[in-house]
């Protein structure tokens, strides 16, 4: 009878650290799935003045909207958590397509070699970010459902583990998804 007691209660100390270490392994993906998407993010900021001076020096009267980039991305490098970061990287990518919109005016501009080697690059950029996002909501996903289904539950109120935010597209973004783009020549 011992024995059988002492059987259970090492099953579930087994269940009960192996459920915990799901948990803590699911909270350091999902960090660092945030972590690279700011990676990413930096070197999307770090892009941004030199795509500026580049579409600068041929279209010195659009300064209001080189300021607003310029202002989008400064406000970008100062958000803080997953939400945050969302509504000024719309801003960023708002202000960034108005940018291609206006270099998209000039056929020297798009010829220029520096300026098509920034823009693959952005392009580039943009589409990993996606990725990233992608992973860590994935990750925020796992975690979340861990923490609220049954048995976890138990366990994640206990330690103190609390449900994630996802990286969402802002109010902007959902309008920008939704609209058909227009095509124009």
């Amino acid at each position: 009878m011992f024995l059988l007691l002492l059987g259970v209660v090492a099953v579930v100390a087994l269940w009960l650290v192996s459920s915990y270490n799901g948990l803590v392994s699911m909270r350091q993906r999902a960090g660092q799935a945030l972590s690279d998407i700011q990676v990413q993010l930096k070197q999307r900021h770090d892009l941004v003045p030199n795509l500026v001076e580049t579409v600068k020096g041929y279209a010195a009267h659009e300064k209001s909207t080189f300021d607003e980039v310029v202002k989008a991305r400064n406000l970008a490098t100062a958000a803080q958590g997953p939400a945050a970061q969302a509504s000024a990287e719309a801003a960023l990518g708002g202000a960034l397509s108005r940018l291609i919109a206006i270099a998209e005016s000039y056929p020297d501009l798009k010829a220029n070699a520096n300026f098509q080697a920034l823009q693959s690059e952005l392009s580039d950029l943009e589409n990993k970010i996606a990725a990233s996002r992608r992973f860590f909501n994935n990750a925020v996903s796992e975690f979340n459902a861990a923490c609220q289904g049954f048995p976890g539950v138990l366990i994640a109120q206990r330690f103190g583990f609390k449900p994630m935010d996802f990286f969402a597209l802002d109010e902007g973004e959902r309008k920008a998804v939704e609209e058909a783009p227009k095509v124009q020549f």
